[in-house]
């Protein structure tokens, strides 16, 4: 078949995957880390002012909030909680109230959230175009077709995608990066080294896991010390000439890259308050000094705080571990993934075999060698930083290495085209299988419509989603306005909500009454209680509640209880659990505290933030001096 046929397919799946990730998003309410961001990215643009959201980079919200900028967006620099969040460790805790009141309370939340969810689809869909690009110029067109199909099917991207996160752009600049990287190799020239530098610092301006970036660099230079590819000099002297002068434009890329990342922060920190740095002085000379290491000091520091808070208690298969695990993302990997896919990748593995066998003629063509061995390399240094991490709470912390794997398959079309001229009698089977594997996954991924992010695989044997995962893998605090439906069908007029999250639930159901499962009141008997999934067993301990009438909401993201006549008393087997039981929303140590009301408070009212941030320090103190 000709070439346009397989581009004009490919126009179709993203079409398809516009509409079925932009569909999901707009039934969805805002998720827990966009109230953050949504504000932050509003005041970055209006304020060129980075004291908000400091342990992000800035890139993917600032995309975000163009379009609610453009279009006027309201915001009060006046209010306690900008004015709060100015100094110290109150940006931290400032960015939750400021960004509630910029996407809920100031303006309307429904466009607000459409509007700034819009740039993120596209990057999503952009990520889609150059997933396609590139596995077609390692694999043919037919293989970029194959890719595509695999990447507009998989729940992480479908759901991800539009969300305000950083994830999709660190995904689609770390790709441009590795593609890059490898032509810098091949093709040695100033506008390789660009292009680059330019990607490389847009990673970097994504999220600071992109640092990860320089450990594929440095192993990817031992790889070709040690296994030469094909077009590298043989003569030694002539090698080394070779490798000095490849060497030498990565430094200047990375420069680049340098450059990139220190001009957008002097950009959007040029009204910031350098009183960070007044430890150089007040004087003329001293505030231009402050001025200018204003951006370096801003970045290092998002840094250490991305460091410090990249260890989580995390929860799999129903147990629970004080932090990240090695097996953690595999199994959630086998989980989060359409079934169709993974026997996708596994086929791949005699495939390649078998081609290996018999084909005298390589796959991969000698000019794509560098870009091959690249996949390889930056999938091999992510899936390691990911196992070795502490910090492992979702699906979409492994979204890089699913866009790699997702390329290793773009070879296959043309290994079974060659393996059928070369008689291998199941080739043509093989290509059957692939076809309706693609098909399978296209099926999957309507049939899911709009509930990705709760999405498990056959692999979960049936078992319901909140005794095998928590966090984003299940409940966002998304599935708000499927539960108002819910509420309105049964016409209830009070309905208690405990909600994996700290916003005024009211906005999205305004009977909801704030609700915490493990303390229920005997007031509350007989009423109606929502109950997000991923509080029955990690963010609370309320499997008691299964004993009464219940039904899932939002695809198992939420469920609604009838609640008993009478509430069991504490410690009974049908009933809420002893305090010495209880589980923490996040796994963060309140005591008795409830830690999301710690957030809502300071969300509705603003005064709160000094008393709130002045308890945080006590118990901080607390907890050092009894360790």
């Amino acid at each position: 078949m000709t070439k346009p046929l397989p581009t004009l397919f490919a126009a179709l799946l993203l079409l398809l995957m516009a509409v079925l990730s932009g569909g999901a998003a707009r039934r969805e309410s805002i998720t827990v880390d966009e109230v953050a961001h949504v504000g932050a990215g509003v005041s970055y643009l209006q304020r060129l002012d980075l004291r908000m959201n400091p342990e992000h980079p800035p890139l993917a919200k600032v995309l975000a909030a163009v379009p609610l900028v453009l279009r006027g967006v309201h915001t009060d620099y006046s209010n306690i909680s900008w004015l709060f969040s100015g100094h110290g460790f109150g940006n931290m805790l400032g960015e939750w109230s400021w960004g509630h009141a910029v996407a809920l309370r100031w303006n309307d939340p429904y466009s607000t959230l459409a509007w700034a969810r819009l740039p993120m689809l596209l990057l999503t869909l952009v990520l889609g175009v150059f997933v396609y690009r590139y596995a077609a110029e390692l694999g043919g067109p037919w293989g970029g077709l194959l890719c595509l199909a695999a990447y507009v099917t998989t729940p992480a991207f479908l759901v991800f995608g539009p969300l305000i996160l950083t994830d999709i752009a660190v995904a689609l600049f770390s790709l441009l990066t590795l593609w890059s990287f490898a032509s810098l190799w091949r093709v040695t020239n100033r506008r390789t080294m660009i292009l680059f530098g330019l990607s490389l610092g847009a990673a970097f301006l994504s999220k600071f896991s992109a640092g990860l970036l320089l450990f594929c660099f440095l192993a990817y230079l031992l790889y070709l010390r040690f296994a030469p590819l094909p077009g590298m000099p043989v003569e030694k002297a002539e090698l080394r000439a070779w490798r000095r002068l490849r060497v030498r434009y990565l430094g200047k890329g990375i420069f680049v890259a340098a450059v990139t990342v220190y001009v957008v922060y002097f950009i959007l920190s040029w009204n910031q308050p350098t009183d960070s740095l007044d430890f150089l002085g007040h004087g003329a000379a001293a505030l231009l000094l402050r001025r200018l290491l204003l951006p370096p000091f801003l970045y290092l520091r998002g840094l250490l705080f991305f460091a410090l808070l990249s260890s989580r208690p995390t929860f799999i298969l129903g147990h629970y571990y004080p932090h990240g695990e090695w097996f953690y993302f595999p199994i959630l990997f086998l989980l989060k993934s359409t079934l169709a896919f993974l026997l996708m990748l596994l086929l791949a593995i005699p495939v390649a075999w078998t081609a290996k066998r018999k084909l005298q003629a390589p796959l991969i063509a000698s000019e794509m060698q560098f870009h091959w061995r690249a996949i390889w390399i930056f999938l091999g240094v992510f899936v390691a930083a990911c196992m070795l991490s502490r910090l492992t709470i979702s699906i979409r912390h492994f979204i890089i290495p699913i866009e790699l794997l997702i390329l290793l398959l773009a070879p296959l079309p043309r290994a079974l085209q060659r393996l059928q001229e070369n008689r291998w009698r199941v080739a043509r089977l093989v290509m059957a299988a692939y076809a309706v594997l693609a098909l399978c996954s296209l099926v999957a991924a309507i049939r899911a419509y709009p509930y990705y992010l709760p999405f498990l695989s056959s692999l979960s044997f049936g078992r319901p989603g909140y005794a095998l995962v928590n966090d984003s893998n299940l409940d966002w605090n998304q599935a708000l306005p499927a539960a108002n439906e819910f509420v309105q069908q049964h016409g209830l007029s009070h309905v208690l909500v405990d909600e994996y999250g700290f916003i005024d639930v009211t906005v999205y159901i305004p009977q909801a009454q704030f609700w915490n499962c493990q303390t229920p009141a005997p007031a509350d008997a007989r009423h109606w209680a929502i109950v997000s999934a991923s509080m029955l067993e990690d963010g609370h301990n309320c499997v008691w509640l299964l004993n009464f009438p219940h039904e899932a909401l939002a695809g198992g993201s939420m469920y609604a209880f009838q609640l008993p006549t009478v509430i069991p008393a504490v410690g009974d087997p049908a009933g809420p659990p002893p305090e010495s039981a209880w589980h923490q929303f996040g796994g963060i140590p309140m005591g008795k505290s409830d830690t999301r009301l710690v957030f809502l408070n300071i969300a509705l009212d603003p005064q709160q933030l000094q008393p709130t941030m002045d308890d945080l320090k006590a118990r901080m103190q607390a907890q050092q001096q009894k360790h």
